[in-house]
Parts: C-alpha cells; sequence; structure tokens
C-alpha cells in the first residue's frame, strides 16, 4: 500500500487539496494517508474533512490515520512514499504577527514576508531546525521518501533539505502553472491561450516567463510588452510592480506583485511614499489575510462539509501528478525547485532554482536551462545572496550571520542602517523566544 504523511496537516484548506487530489488519482485511491500536526484541534478537522472526502469521492478506500505531537511523529513517517511539508512554525501569532510589527518599529514595512526579506530570513530561520527533524526521522523510518516541500521561504528551506540532508527533496509552488494565464486573461489576450508554450525558468517566487508563443509559433512578447504598459500608464490594477518588471527588464515574473514589492529596492521606499499608491501596493497583506482567514474559517469548515458530504475536483497542485509519474512510469512535466546543478549557467551552484522537471519512473530530472537574459540573472542573484546566508545561518547557529543575511536583503538594505539591523535582528530573535534561541 502506498503511504502519503501529511506534515502540517492542520493547514486545513492545503490538506484538503492535496489528499483531496489523491482521492481522484486512480493509483493513489488506497493509499494510507498519515496526517500529522501539532495542533489537535487543526488536525480533527482536517481528519473530518477528509474522511468525508474519502467517503464522497473514494468509496472509503483511503485509509486516514492521524498523529499528534513530536512523540508521533516517526509513527507518522514510517514507511512513507511521499511526505508531503506545509507547517507553518509559529503560525500567525507570534509568528507572522511579530515579523511585521517589530520590523515596522523600525520604518520596514512589508507586503508578505514569507520568502525574502526580513520576515522571510526569520521565518525561514525557525523552519529549518525543524526541517532537519523531519529528516532524522525520515532517515530512520522512511528514507526512500520523495519529501515535497510547499513550505515558505522556498528556496530557503528546499536548498536547505538539499543540501545539508539526505532526503530526496522537490520544491513545489503554484505561481508557475498560472503564471501566463493570469497575464495573458489581464491583458485581454484569452484568444491566445490554448495551444500556447512557454518556457519559464529562474528562482521561486522570481522565475521568469522567458518566452511565450501562440499554437502558430508567433511571438506573443511584443504585443505583451505594449499591452502591459498601456495598461499601467492608464489604470490602477493589482499586477503594477510585475508589468514595470516588464517596462523595465523586458520580461513577467512568476510570482505576484504584492510579493515581488518587496524582493527588491525599488516600490517601498519611506523616502518616497507615493509609490506605495502609484503601484497599488498592498502594505501588511499577509496579515489581513491570516486575519480573514481566521474569521471566516467557522463558515468555510462548514461550507465544505455538508450532511457529512465533501465534494472535490482534482487542483491544479503538482504534488498527485508527481507520485503519479513516479509510480505508472509515466512522464510529467512541471516547474520545480531544485538544486541548480549546471542548470542555470549564469546562477550561483549553491542556488536553489525553479525549472522545468520531468518525473517518471526513474526519479525527478531537471532540465537544463541555459544563461538567462543578464538582468534577471542579476535580480535573481540580489535574493539569492540572502537565501544563502540563511541557510548559512540555520547551520551555523551564529547571530552574526543571520545579520549578514538581513544586510545582504534589497529590500532591508535600502531603507535601514546597518546598526539598525542588526538591532531589529536581535529583537526579533529575542520576540521569537524558543523558536530562535539555538541563534546565539
Amino acid at each position: 500500500m502506498i503511504k502519503i504523511a501529511f506534515m502540517g496537516a492542520g493547514s486545513t484548506i492545503f490538506v484538503r487539496n492535496i489528499i483531496g487530489d489523491s482521492f481522484c488519482t486512480n493509483v493513489l485511491k488506497d493509499a494510507e494517508i498519515a496526517l500529522y500536526d501539532i495542533d489537535g484541534v487543526r488536525l480533527e478537522e482536517s481528519r473530518i474533512i477528509l474522511s468525508a472526502m474519502n467517503n464522497t469521492l473514494n468509496d472509503g478506500r483511503a485509509r486516514i490515520r492521524t498523529y499528534l505531537g513530536e512523540k508521533n511523529r516517526q509513527e507518522a513517517l514510517r514507511g512513507a512514499d511521499f511526505v508531503v511539508n506545509a507547517i507553518q512554525v509559529g503560525g500567525y501569532i507570534p509568528g507572522t504577527s511579530t515579523d511585521f510589527e517589530i520590523p515596522e518599529k523600525y520604518g520596514l514595512r512589508q507586503t508578505i514576508a514569507d520568502t525574502l526579506g526580513i520576515g522571510g530570513i526569520m521565518r525561514g530561520l525557525r523552519t529549518i531546525p525543524v526541517l532537519q527533524a523531519f529528516a532524522e526521522d525520515m532517515e530512520s523510518v522512511c528514507p526512500h521518501a520523495l519529501f515535497l516541500n510547499y513550505t515558505n521561504p522556498m528556496a530557503i528551506l528546499t536548498g536547505f533539505m538539499q543540501r545539508y540532508t539526505n532526503i530526496r527533496t522537490i520544491g513545489l509552488c503554484h505561481s508557475v502553472q498560472v503564471c501566463s494565464k493570469k497575464l495573458l486573461t489581464a491583458l485581454g489576450m484569452e484568444d491566445k491561450l490554448e495551444g500556447r508554450k512557454e518556457k519559464i525558468a529562474g528562482i521561486n517566487h522570481m522565475a521568469w516567463l522567458l518566452e511565450i508563443y501562440d499554437k502558430e509559433g508567433k511571438d506573443l512578447y511584443p504585443e505583451i510588452r505594449l499591452r502591459a504598459a498601456e495598461k499601467n500608464a492608464t489604470e490602477k490594477h493589482g499586477d503594477m510592480v510585475r508589468y514595470e518588471y516588464i517596462r523595465r527588464l523586458g520580461y513577467y515574473c512568476t510570482e505576484s506583485s504584492e510579493h515581488n514589492a518587496e524582493y527588491n529596492p525599488w516600490f517601498i521606499k519611506s523616502r518616497y511614499p507615493q509609490l506605495i499608491d502609484q503601484y497599488n501596493i498592498p502594505l501588511n497583506e499577509y496579515i489581513r489575510r491570516c486575519q480573514r482567514q481566521i474569521k471566516d474559517w467557522g463558515r468555510e469548515k462548514a461550507d465544505i462539509i455538508k450532511n457529512g458530504m465533501a465534494t472535490h475536483e482534482r487542483s491544479r497542485e503538482y504534488a498527485t501528478h508527481i507520485m503519479e509519474a513516479v509510480l505508472t512510469g509515466r512522464p510529467y512535466v512541471f516547474g520545480g525547485n531544485v538544486l541548480n546543478t549546471g542548470l542555470i549557467d549564469n546562477l550561483p551552484a549553491d542556488a536553489c532554482v525553479e525549472v522545468s522537471c520531468i518525473a517518471d519512473g526513474t526519479g525527478i530530472h531537471p532540465v537544463h536551462v541555459g544563461r538567462l537574459p543578464e538582468q534577471l540573472a542579476a535580480l535573481n542573484i540580489t535574493n539569492i545572496n540572502p537565501q544563502l546566508l540563511t541557510i548559512k545561518a540555520a547551520v551555523t547557529r551564529k547571530r552574526e550571520d543571520i545579520y549578514m543575511a538581513a544586510m545582504l536583503d534589497p529590500h532591508t538594505a535600502a531603507e535601514l542602517s546597518i546598526d539598525d539591523i542588526v538591532s531589529m535582528c536581535d529583537e526579533l530573535i529575542d520576540a521569537h523566544g524558543d523558536f530562535l534561541s539555538i541563534y546565539q
């Protein structure tokens, strides 16, 4: 029997999509599902929802078991073929709220704070020790399992797993598969969606739509560039930062404008507060999302389960397609996060990059890209620098390495002095308490 272990199963919406997808996948319908979390309430909510889905969609064929707390973690992982990771160490409170509140005292404003910036650095430092414990358990009880990481900061966490553990790891995100569709639809080019061909590569949340052609082989970028420039010049909308990327750098980026607004030194600037309105940047957006999700969860939970029934259609997530390809040998192409083993020629070898990969019966096979346009590689490298330094800090557990990671972050460095960066890091480390007490 195939076994799927889901770490962070209290992430109820996420586990619903991934495990719900398994109920819609023939080769996974009879799987054993191990749900692991440290929050018993959320874990039980996930069990109820997935059991209803299993009965509704799958005639109850899957065997669902829950495992609560660290003492049961090894049993959750024991014999797993696939391990899906969706944990959030520290949660919204105190983790995420602290990552916003303390930097704001120093004048450092953020939008999402889960991938880069000081928020992404702190989240990475909180999470890596937990992933290290997962890896040690997996080496004992399921050493050949494939670890599918969905947790941010993606490049930091996946890069750590790939460089410092023996666990087969692939990082997965949802931004690649919706990138060009969202762009073409927003620009009124829906007629170009069918049969389009594209090439995407870079790093997570900053991979680039390098090429895009219609079904007849016509390059769509000239029209995209014209329409994007016109739209940014004539209306306020939710994707203005990425359209400015098109204007200034020539290419569109995979992840949203609210994310990319904080990945560079250009848009969130205390000296130019008008840029926030000019580019329609939603400061503190992740805080609002967390609050909204908490507020709406009770109603949403009731909507998911009606009369003990729960329906689901296979989602856009890559996870079960990869599992299916590995188990059946039928190749599946997807965008994955892997070490840069000569895949992108002008990015560092230690970087975790996002490129096309092929999953099949022999594993995961990344596809060589070549060189990125120099300006795109240059911007990627400004993000890779703090990613690599955060990983280093997690390994050395030295505060001075945390300081350097923050000093090299583009947005942080553009706004704060070195002394303020150090003071902010110290205050954050102390505020996170036990989550970061290992860093001396």
